[in-house]
């Protein structure tokens, strides 16, 4: 499997000389406080809106909790990553006078055909890994929302979905990693520092320190996927599909998490729950490793029908 690294290339050498280390961290503050800027405000307003109206969902006395937990703040807590592409925005703008599509490639458009195939590959290893994890732990009950619900939510899931894992995607994969690129020639500055802050920022103080290691691998060899998806094809666009493809299984059909399964038709033993083993650890981190290394031959391998690959005008 040979890997043409040229429309990386053209990717990389496209920031303009503004694009130094000291504007790049500026950057990256700017897009940070939007983001918390836009999330305070959406916990603000919302729970608010939760006490004052009742909205339906849980009523424990923790306002806050009871409101992300809901149906309502599930979708408004994607929503608050619209401030990260405001940040970004900002930043393109008046810190690097770039235009923010500079972001998704060279030639500044989301390949629409990376993207689907993204999507699809994504899909169809996620549920393979889903088999897996029920091979692991079969305590897997029906969801609380009615399917009539579903089909109603499925179109503005969609969307707020895409748009937080396309915001990650341009901060972690385009932004950071562009940047860093244009500066450094070792994957080990542009490639890891990115992922890595990628991957931390999904820790969870709920879960024990096995299920967070298991997780963090997971979410690390996701990462790593992703970055070489942006490599091969010098554009967002797979990444964007992929991304989106893995959360819209969470979201949608079968939920791990106990404060995000709102929508979801399936919930699984929630990760954050107690009774998991440091063996079961391993063996999560082991099938979200062959999930991505299978998602990888999909995209990647030259006999594959989902092969992403550069797209020229």
């Amino acid at each position: 499997m040979t890997i043409d690294s040229a429309a990386f290339g053209r990717y990389r050498r496209s920031p303009n000389e503004k694009t130094t280390l000291p504007r790049l961290l500026l950057g990256t503050v700017i897009v940070v406080f939007f983001w918390l800027a836009m999330t305070g405000l959406v916990l603000f307003v919302g729970t608010y809106a939760y006490i004052v109206w009742r909205l339906p969902g849980p009523s424990t006395g923790q306002y806050m909790q009871d409101f992300l937990a809901s149906p309502v703040g599930i979708l408004t807590a994607l929503v608050s990553f619209a401030g990260i592409w405001i940040g970004l925005w900002v930043a393109m703008r008046f810190v690097h006078g770039e235009p923010l599509a500079a972001l998704i490639g060279a030639d500044r458009r989301i390949s629409r055909g990376g993207f689907l195939k993204g999507l699809v590959a994504v899909l169809i290893t996620s549920l393979f890994s889903e088999v897996l994890l029920y091979w692991l732990q079969p305590e897997i009950s029906r969801g609380s929302i009615a399917f009539p619900s579903w089909l109603s939510f499925l179109v503005p899931i969609v969307l707020l979905t895409f748009l937080q894992t396309s915001s990650e995607e341009a901060l972690f994969r385009g932004y950071l990693l562009r940047g860093l690129a244009s500066r450094f020639a070792s994957p080990l500055i542009w490639g890891a520092l990115p992922g890595l802050l990628f991957t931390a920022l999904h820790w969870s103080p709920a879960s024990t320190l096995a299920i967070n290691a298991c997780v963090l691998v997971s979410i690390a060899a996701f990462a790593l996927l992703l970055t070489l998806l942006v490599y091969v094809t010098g554009n967002l666009g797979a990444a964007f599909g992929a991304h989106l493809g893995n959360n819209l299984t969470g979201f949608l059909l079968i939920s791990h998490q106990q404060s995000y399964n709102a929508f979801a038709l399936f919930n699984a033993k929630p990760l954050e729950g107690p009774g998991w083993t440091n063996w079961d650890a391993v063996l999560i981190a082991a099938i979200g490793i062959v999930s991505t290394l299978l998602t990888m031959l999909l995209l990647l391998h030259p006999r594959s029908p989902l092969k992403v690959g550069t797209e020229r005008p």
